[in-house]
């Protein structure tokens, strides 16, 4: 009966129907089971979501293994350990596992193990640390190693890693070219599900990373087609998860990106905290987005998990009025990011809108310089229309409306194209104010319409109106009394300010909308629709 259950087990293993396979050695006492039978049985699991069991068994593996002198499998069961808790957080084991997988490789033949530890080691370590060149030179000897011991998915994960350094260091057509080539291969390719599932998990995530949405996309549906074929999804189905609720979130479906973000938790919060992490992140967005009260706490989730919070909780401190607050936060992560372009991107378009907000123009004008900065040296869908967006808001804000409407436009058609209806819509309420300013009520109110019918469409919260030429909201609040008449004196009696500190807030006023007398205050006021306090 066990040498039945067994060898069931093991035709079941090999064809990938992993639940059998588990069912049958299930089956079988485990001083039946080889060395091969417990990493198969293991295996099994790790498809099935039974972590506990995997990393037990994979560890007995790992013994067996080496008990019958095979060093090669050994250290590549004592690789897949690290990998695992490396994804649950746990550095110390990670390392500690990956130590005595290099330890069991001293003196071996050449291996899959050994190309496997050098991606870890050699390629992930050095861009970890910012080292792209490094990173590159030993994705290249990873594609060596796997060409001389004959095993396909690891050059394909060293061509696949070489065009993720490439694209760090800025050479992102070369980089892209690279993960293409890797993934088309790969689907053409009968590979080992842990090695396919890789590389499509590798590519969308780096995908994502320079904000080029058509591959993300794309990457995400071939990758779902492929998790289709198979009889259970592992941690893959979760990863792959997580940038489908990314993408629902960027295409205004924010109900559907939370509740599979939240799927994503549930699944993965006990094996790859980081993307865990990533899921709660993307809950806080869609609360924040649509006004919900608990997004806050959704994004303490992710910040509990190692993720970094900003932008989107400096932006849910902006929407409750606190735009002080929410410059500061942002400066402290920018601080934190370093000199790293792509981490600091989405920071600084989050940075654009606070800081003309809080009538900071200098520092937004900064801001977004280093967007185009980043846009003109990855040059990809997302990060250019990030880069057309900011730099519209902050001419549009400085008065410069002529050359704010193109600029504004191309923010507009290229947010369309990416199915952004969000951002899209900010780019329209800003086209409105530029047309507005240019004394263009027609297109001003086609374009305002236009987003409000988003708004409504997505259940939004409207952002702040964004103020021009610098203004903050106080002094918005003084101009539009001005212009209903009023005095200085009834204008600190209304806002609660003395006399001398709205006489100064006016002399700021004059300064920065370029009049001289309050008659010309007025007139402006009346042309950039300012009139009603805000």
């Amino acid at each position: 009966m066990n040498a039945d259950s067994l060898a069931r087990a093991r035709e079941a293993h090999a064809a990938w129907a992993w639940a059998d396979a588990a069912a049958g050695f299930d089956a079988v006492p485990a001083e039946q089971l080889t060395s091969d039978d417990l990493g198969a049985y293991a295996d099994a699991l790790a498809w099935l979501g039974r972590v506990e069991d995997y990393l037990r068994l994979t560890a007995a593996a790992c013994e067996a293994f080496e008990s019958d002198a095979r060093p090669a499998e050994a250290s590549w069961a004592a690789m897949m350990i690290g990998l695992y808790r490396l994804g649950r957080g746990d550095e110390p084991q990670a390392m500690g596992w990956f130590g005595r997988a290099g330890r069991l490789l001293e003196g071996a033949p050449e291996c899959a193990a050994r190309g496997l530890l050098l991606l870890v080691t050699g390629v992930e370590a050095n861009l970890h640390a910012g080292k792209p060149t490094a990173a590159v030179e030993a994705a290249r000897q990873v594609q060596a190693i796997g060409g001389r011991v004959d095993e396909p998915g690891l050059v394909l994960m060293g061509l696949n890693s070489e065009g993720r350094a490439l694209i760090i260091a800025g050479q992102t057509a070369d980089g892209m070219a690279l993960l293409d080539e890797a993934m088309v291969t790969a689907i053409d390719s009968d590979l080992p599900p842990f090695m396919a599932g890789s590389l499509y998990c590798h590519t969308i995530a780096a995908c994502h990373e320079i904000a080029d949405f058509h591959r993300v996309s794309r990457w995400t549906d071939l990758t779902e087609d492929w998790l289709a074929t198979l009889p259970a999804v592992g941690v893959f189905g979760g990863l792959c998860a997580v940038h489908r609720a990314q993408l629902h979130l960027l295409h205004g479906a924010w109900d559907e990106a939370e509740c599979a973000a939240l799927q994503v938790v549930a699944d993965l919060d006990a094996m790859r905290v980081d993307y865990a992490a990533e899921a709660w992140y993307v809950v806080g967005d869609a609360r924040r987005l649509r006004g919900a009260p608990d997004a806050a706490a959704a994004y303490d989730e992710a910040h509990a998990r190692g993720r970094d919070p900003q932008p989107g909780r400096a932006l849910l401190r902006f929407g409750a009025g606190d735009a002080a607050g929410a410059a500061t936060a942002l400066r402290t992560a920018l601080t934190a990011a370093g000199d790293d372009s792509l981490r600091r991107a989405p920071l600084c378009v989050a940075a654009v809108e606070i800081a003309i907000g809080a009538g900071r123009l200098e520092d937004a004008r900064a801001a977004a310089g280093e967007v185009a900065e980043t846009a003109a040296r990855y040059a990809t869908s997302g990060l250019e229309a990030m880069a057309a967006g900011a730099r519209g808001a902050v001419l549009l804000a400085e008065g410069r409306a002529e050359e704010a409407l193109p600029v504004l436009r191309d923010a507009c058609r290229r947010w369309h194209e990416l199915g952004a209806v969000y951002d899209a819509a900010g780019a329209c309420v800003r086209l409105a104010g530029a047309y507005r300013a240019l004394g263009d009520e027609v297109s001003a109110e086609a374009e305002a319409s236009r987003a409000e019918a988003a708004y409504e469409r997505l259940g939004a919260t409207r952002p702040a109106p964004e103020l021009p030429a610098g203004l903050t909201r106080r002094e918005c609040q003084v101009l539009a009394l001005v212009a209903d008449g009023r005095s200085n004196r009834e204008i600190g009696e209304r806002l609660f300010i003395s006399d001398r500190t709205v006489g100064r807030h006016l002399t700021n006023i004059f300064a920065k909308i370029g009049v001289t007398s309050r008659t010309q205050a007025v007139r402006y006021a009346i042309d950039h629709a300012l009139t009603r306090a805000r």
